[in-house]
């Protein structure tokens, strides 16, 4: 089950309280206060981990408390700290106050922590007390409180390659032809229902190259606004490098027009927001085996028109598809900054 929502509780240990105590030892002849300090309460921290890809661990267990600090002991002992607690989330989650809404931390690398809620403070034993003209306090300090507090969490995939377009506009078969990824793939639209990671590989060793795609569920007119599934999966292509717009260029589609698809789409990841459109796309004409030939040429001419890549494919008869992984490959290099390339531009391979 992808779950990439959650809502979570979080309490920090609360600080252990301060003790009252006298030393009263028949060799010591200075006896006095000897109240130890409370331990610290145990911190919330959260780790981003690549061992866990969905939210569907806090869905069911959404209450995490750390430990509490020890009471103070007696000869200056100091109370133990309480036990922290490590929760691990995927890498891409974003942390939200669930209160103001407001973004706290965005988790972008594996082992990445952050804390979430900090431990109470143990209160101070009765020797803090003493002066020369109260020598024999009985004062003492509680533990303070842990924090608590009420989180929202978001998963937005990591991925190289987003794949957008109309429901049935081939992109599970794409990613199940170009990875090992094997999405449900039916004749009906919205058969995606979550989105499907497939990591593709070009290239043989030490050359090798991969990047990672993702199949979105389908867009259609009104998704920025709740309509269809749009909503609940647009944000998954935020960290996407580049966008792939597949467009049924067949006549099993219903649609008559190719480029009216081609606007929608682009209208609906632009009132979307968050940079979408400023993402290098590549428009990708699908389902080549059975292409109306008017609209794979005025498809061409508007992706030549607007300076945009365009590559005809048909992931059934593999026509198109080498080509089309190795665009997507060099699109990907020329889209990642320097200092986070991998391979070496001279290691691409060269189709």
């Amino acid at each position: 089950m992808f779950i990439d929502e959650a809502r979570i509780y979080v309490k920090a240990g609360d600080g252990g309280n301060g003790c009252v105590a006298f030393r009263r030892e028949k060799f010591v002849p200075r006896g006095g206060p000897s109240g130890g300090d409370g331990g610290r309460g145990g911190d919330v921290v959260m780790e981003a981990t690549q061992q866990h890809n969905t939210l569907i661990h806090f869905r069911y267990n959404p209450e995490h408390k750390a430990g509490r600090g020890r009471h103070g002991e007696g000869s200056n002992c100091t109370g133990k700290d309480g036990d922290p607690i490590i929760l691990q989330v995927p890498v891409g989650t974003a942390l939200f106050d669930e209160e103001t809404g407001e973004q706290i931390h965005d988790f972008a690398q594996p082992g990445e922590r952050f804390v979430v809620a900090r431990g109470g403070r143990g209160g101070r034993g009765n020797q803090h007390f003493a002066t020369p003209t109260h020598q024999a306090p009985r004062e003492s300090e509680p533990g303070r409180p842990g924090e608590e507090r009420h989180y929202r969490l978001e998963l937005k995939l990591l991925a190289d390659v987003g794949l957008v377009g109309y429901p049935n506009a081939g992109k599970s078969t794409l990613i199940s032809r170009i990875s090992a990824a094997r999405p449900k793939i039916a004749n009906y639209p919205f058969t995606t229902l979550e989105p499907n990671l497939g990591v593709v590989t070009i290239g043989e060793m030490p050359s090798q190259v991969s990047f990672v795609v993702a199949d979105m569920p389908g867009l259609i007119e009104g998704a920025h606004l709740g309509s269809g599934l749009g909503i609940q999966f647009l944000r998954h292509i935020e960290r996407t490098r580049v966008l792939a717009h597949l467009i049924d260029v067949s006549d099993g589609s219903g649609r008559p027009d190719p480029i009216e698809d081609f606007k929608v789409i682009c209208a609906e990841l632009e009132s979307f927001g968050h940079g979408l459109m400023e993402k290098p796309m590549i428009v990708i004409a699908t389902k080549l085996d059975a292409a109306n030939p008017e609209k794979l040429k005025k498809l061409s001419i508007s992706a030549k028109r607007r300076k945009l890549p365009f590559h005809a494919i048909s992931a059934v008869t593999g026509e198109g598809i080498d080509e089309l992984k190795y665009a997507l490959a060099e699109a990907v290099r020329l889209a990642t900054p320097a200092h986070a390339q991998s391979t070496p531009e001279s290691q691409v391979p060269v189709f």
